[in-house]
């Protein structure tokens, strides 16, 4: 690499790998306060929250990766046209497109990483996740029993204990009501207990101290009572049904497994979903060799200016263009459009916008793509600041 390649290089790093952190920083902590809700509401180990925050991770990364690519590249056009080291360059015989060597090389690099992400990776990793969330619901992950709540273990018992000390290894105020195969019953109240492993994984034994026991059954005349100092009473942890396999939904599958699917699926219904995912995928793809051009048709501001506007454009137009794209896909999968129509025709209107942009800013002499944007804005702005009523008596005083 020469010089200003390297010296590319080091612009466009910075701004983008700081970037797709902050971004997955923020997609993270958004939903880390929904999970620790849903765990701690089916009474789950908070350790499961950073499990499923790690299966979501590929999801965040398909989504920064693109985002950060075209941010990285625009804010280092942005910063050569600010301080008129791009008029430098230009003049010494290097154009846009010249220019664009190292945005390519990291645009190639992260579209084949994102292409790996969103092929195979995030589709195993939403298995995961949906698993998790399924095995929190069901209490396979080992639920805690919630202080002061009656707790159901199965169909036939329910537990409650009023106070917890030592991580759960000393409870007391314990009610038990379990109740038999043969129709009989027995209810328990201790003053402590603790539950102990057993050489059975599905049999716990809780050793319970000070309490009474009444069992009850039918040929019974009156319920016998035992007062005990200590009794163990063998639970029966409940059977959780196994998970589905991988592939329930779309968002399951893999690049490959789609593409079968959409060849070899039985119904309409089913290859048009798996072909709308399909192509939903590549088109986002696809899309990160355009974003170069469109960052530095957005990212060189107009002669004389500093406007920040090419960066929030540019965030707008990536946002709507996966907005449109998930439209397409939807409609695409109910089959009123077929699927290579709807996600393809959207990326070729989007990439000759980008297309058109770049050829004005790097071959049209003075072209300027957000200039003729930026003075309808100004305009606009100093139209709407005089008619406020305290610009209106500014003039009259000033009159």
């Amino acid at each position: 690499m020469k010089s200003i390649d390297r010296y590319m290089a080091r612009l466009i790093a910075v701004p983008l790998f700081s970037t797709l952190v902050i971004a997955a920083m923020l997609l993270v902590l958004d939903r880390m306060r929904r999970l620790f809700d849903f765990v701690a509401t089916e009474g789950g180990p908070i350790s499961v929250v950073w499990r499923m925050l790690a299966n979501l991770l590929p999801e965040y990364l398909g989504l920064g990766i693109p985002i950060g690519l075209l941010l990285g590249i625009l804010l280092a056009f942005r910063k050569l046209a600010t301080t008129s080291e791009l008029d430098v360059l230009r003049s010494v015989g290097m154009s846009y497109t010249r220019l664009l060597r190292v945005p390519y090389m990291f645009a190639t690099v992260l579209a084949i990483a994102n292409l790996l992400i969103v092929g195979y990776l995030q589709p195993i990793a939403r298995y995961y996740y949906e698993g998790l969330r399924f095995e929190l619901r069901t209490g396979a992950l080992g639920a805690s029993i919630k202080v002061g709540e009656f707790t159901h273990l199965g169909d036939r018992m329910t537990l409650r204990i009023e106070q917890s000390r030592d991580k759960g290894r000393e409870l007391s105020g314990i009610f038990v009501h379990a109740q038999t195969p043969k129709n009989d019953w027995i209810g328990v109240t201790a003053a402590k207990g603790r539950f102990l492993a057993t050489d059975d994984p599905n049999v716990i034994i809780f050793r319970l101290a000070n309490g009474t026991l009444i069992h009850e059954r039918p040929e019974f005349r009156t319920p016998r009572v035992l007062t005990f100092s200590s009794h163990d009473l063998p639970i029966n942890l409940p059977k959780f049904e196994s998970f589905r396999v991988r592939g329930g939904r779309n968002l399951e599958f893999t690049l490959p497994e789609l593409a079968r699917a959409g060849h070899e699926a039985a119904t309409p219904e089913l290859r048009d979903a798996s072909r709308s995912e399909f192509h939903f995928r590549l088109a986002e793809v696809a899309m990160m060799f355009l974003l170069p051009m469109l960052a530095v048709a957005l990212g060189v501001p107009a002669k004389r200016s500093t406007s920040g506007l090419g960066v929030f454009l540019s965030i707008v137009m990536i946002v709507t263009y996966h907005k449109v794209n998930q439209y397409a896909a939807d409609v695409g999968e109910l089959g009123r459009i077929d699927p290579l129509i709807a996600l393809w025709v959207p990326f070729t209107v989007f990439a000759g916008l980008i297309l058109w942009m770049y050829y004005t800013i790097a071959y049209v002499p003075g072209g300027e793509p957000i200039g003729a944007l930026e003075r309808g804005i100004s305009r606009t702005v100093k139209m709407v600041t005089s008619r406020l009523p305290g610009r209106r008596r500014d003039k009259e005083g000033a009159a």
